[in-house]
């Protein structure tokens, strides 16, 4: 049951997705007068799920997931309509536009998809995130785990940069802003200080099941012991104070985090003080590291508006596109294995995971959205990003590029698309084993 909600949940936002890209296109191309024989979701290779002509444009849904396509009249793309590029240009058709028209045609799906990825951010901090915390109302600081410790913070450090960019939120800090940075300005005791991070911080937040960094620098204290949980049924209890755990005292909660996540699948001593007497409690710590105590949060909230929301969404949506660009350098320089990062259907699926969460599959579905619109820029023949890059050649030397030439180079990029698109389906494959 939970891969059918996996499957489900990729379908749904590849579908909202490869709509939102393929319609900008399909209104770029008809602002311009251009005839569009087809829109299609999914490929209709090899064949079809549902198609109706409506005016001179059959709509419809392919049977092949992995994207879709308008096929715009007397445009050399993926379709290979060599017959109709024999025939004489019509004032319909794309190549009797100005280049300056293909242009914007070709660049409208991109910016479709960052569009909708911004809109996507902007609500889903309405909807399902609703409140931040600001690092202007963390007095603590943060609490450093032992990898944090190693590479120079310290418990307490106030962070207010990254990069030379200021950071407002908590979870600007507890991001990729942070794993994948080069430095951080922080305040420590009032001075001020600069530190480098190293360039496999991203590699240690990606491989280990512990924490880098919290904002739990303050004095532990529980605030209810729900029951039928680990630490209910060992006879914790909400007036409880925790002193020590496996004989280690404990005052902090990012101790306390550190501890559980330490202990994974093991049982702990738990030693509290219950109305002046200790007493020690086994408690089993169970696989994701809790035990089922809700602990009370210090810094208050700060809702979001439309305003801060769009604000926001908007640097969110350009991070995560950020981060995955930078990924994927590291990926193409060899610093890392494509078998390790890449990830098509299967693994992305996977993200969703086995439950059907909506603030995880917008915010997914957000970042999906960026690199939706990262990928089909690059420079690649088949893809916009070539599109755009022959047209402004053609731009530069003020004459078009001979059609055999781009029946040629869209081939080969078919071929490419073609070739990455069965290494990361089979990588994906390899990695259920």
């Amino acid at each position: 049951m939970s891969g059918l909600v996996m499957t489900a949940q990729l379908l749904l936002a590849l579908s909202i997705l490869v709509f939102v890209h393929e319609l900008g296109h399909f209104l770029a191309a008809r602002l311009f007068k251009i005839k569009v024989d087809k829109f299609f979701i999914f490929f209709d290779w090899p064949g079809k799920i549902y198609s109706k002509k409506v005016g001179d444009t059959e709509y419809g849904v392919g049977m092949l997931p992995l994207g879709g396509y308008v096929k715009i009249a007397g445009m050399i793309d993926e379709s290979m309509d060599k017959e109709q590029m024999k025939k004489p240009p019509q004032p319909w058709e794309f190549r009797s536009k100005p280049a300056w028209q293909r242009l914007i045609v070709m660049v409208a799906g991109v910016i479709m998809n960052i569009i909708a990825g911004v809109m996507i951010f902007t609500f889903s901090h309405m909807a399902f995130s609703e409140a931040y915390i600001d690092l202007d109302d963390v007095e603590d600081g943060i609490y450093a785990y032992e990898y944090a410790e190693k590479t120079g913070l310290q418990n307490g450090d106030k962070i207010i940069a990254i990069d030379g960019k200021e950071v407002n939120r908590i979870s600007d800090v507890i991001s990729t802003r942070l794993y994948f940075g080069n430095e951080v300005k922080i305040n420590r005791n009032g001075k001020l200080m600069t530190i480098a991070l190293p360039d496999t911080l991203y590699r240690y937040v990606m491989n280990s099941e512990s924490m880098l960094l919290t904002y739990q620098n303050y004095p532990l204290e529980i605030e209810d012991v729900p029951e039928g949980y680990n630490a209910h049924k060992a006879g914790l209890r909400e007036t409880d104070e925790i002193i020590s755990i496996n004989s280690q005292p404990v005052s902090l909660k990012g101790e306390y985090m550190e501890m559980l996540l330490k202990n994974r699948g093991d049982t702990l001593e738990m030693t509290v003080n219950r109305r002046g007497d200790p007493v020690t409690l086994s408690i089993p710590v169970d696989s994701s590291g809790t035990v089922g105590i809700r602990l009370k949060s210090k810094y208050p909230t700060t809702e979001y508006t439309f305003f801060t929301a769009m604000k926001y969404g908007w640097k969110d949506a350009f991070e995560s596109l950020k981060a995955n660009a930078k990924g994927m350098g590291k990926v193409f320089s060899g610093e890392e294995k494509a078998r390790d990062s890449l990830q098509g259907p299967i693994g992305i699926a996977k993200t969703f995971g086995g439950t059907w969460h909506w603030g995880r599959f917008w915010m997914l579905t957000g970042i999906i959205s960026m690199v939706l619109a990262f990928v089909n820029i690059l420079p690649i023949p088949a893809l916009d990003g070539g599109h755009v890059l022959f047209t402004l050649i053609e731009m530069i030397i003020g004459r078009k590029l001979p059609d055999r030439f781009m029946e040629i180079v869209q081939t080969i990029g078919l071929i490419i698309v073609l070739g990455l698109m069965i290494l990361i389906i089979g990588n994906d494959i390899i990695n259920l084993f």
